[in-house]
């Protein structure tokens, strides 16, 4: 990716404008641990050095997620806070009839964390900033009302290969930029084997439109059928 600091600044002075002009003093997002959020938790680093928030939000989740977030949190020294959703989530789920389905148990989460972001948005008078990338914005990889429960999207125009030279660029740190990415959601759960391709295989597609049969039909019935998670609630208007 070519002037990749020029991108890095356009970023940081859109987020900056953003959060002025919606009266707003900095931003909270969610710090997971992957590669997506630390780039994230670095713009908004850059762009408010004193009004930047990240919430460590484990809910029944790899402990090793929360190290690597700590870890991204001392490279950037950006202040956290830590709220364990895992309680909350257990009685929620005994409140409520017993299903196997693991998206709807699993989608809980990043519903519980979104509410989270909000609460500490509210009470610092912070945007919410989100963390999906274009590839996964592309299939609708995200929980609607979840992880897309935001205000501003940073990084929505960058490939998940563009998200990683990002985050050398900013000086992510190594262990975070080479796990495979996961949503973290269930046990040993990664974003690749849940879409049935390789991000390589993504990108290459939103680039030039050119895939094996299988994938391309994959993704593009993957795009049609989330086409609802991009935009607002349908409307219904009445006629005269």
């Amino acid at each position: 990716m070519s002037n990749i600091q020029n991108l890095c600044d356009d970023i940081v002075r859109w987020i900056r404008d953003r959060v002025e002009e919606s009266g707003s003093k900095g931003l909270v997002f969610g710090l997971s641990g992957g590669i997506d959020s630390a780039v994230v938790a670095a713009l908004a680093k850059k762009a408010f050095p004193d009004g930047a928030l990240g919430i460590i939000m484990p809910c029944h989740s790899n402990p090793e997620d929360e190290e690597h977030a700590r870890l991204i949190a001392d490279a950037l020294n950006l202040e956290t806070k830590k709220v364990d959703l895992s309680s909350i989530y257990d009685l929620f789920l005994s409140k409520l009839e017993k299903t196997d389905n693991i998206l709807a148990l699993s989608n809980i989460k990043p519903r519980f964390r979104m509410t989270t972001l909000y609460y500490y948005a509210q009470v610092k008078r912070y945007l919410v900033a989100g963390t999906s990338n274009k590839s996964e914005y592309t299939v609708g990889y995200f929980t609607k009302h979840g992880d897309s429960g935001v205000d501003i999207l940073p990084i929505v125009d960058l490939l998940k290969e563009e998200v990683f030279e990002l985050a050398r660029y900013l000086n992510i740190p190594d262990i975070v930029i080479n796990k495979p990415p996961t949503a973290g959601l269930w046990e040993n759960q990664t974003d690749e084997n849940e879409m049935g391709f390789s991000y390589k295989e993504l990108d290459g597609y939103i680039k030039t439109g050119e895939a094996s049969d299988n994938i391309k039909d994959r993704i593009e019935t993957m795009y049609k059928r989330s086409e609802h998670k991009r935009r607002f609630p349908l409307m219904y208007t009445r006629k005269e």
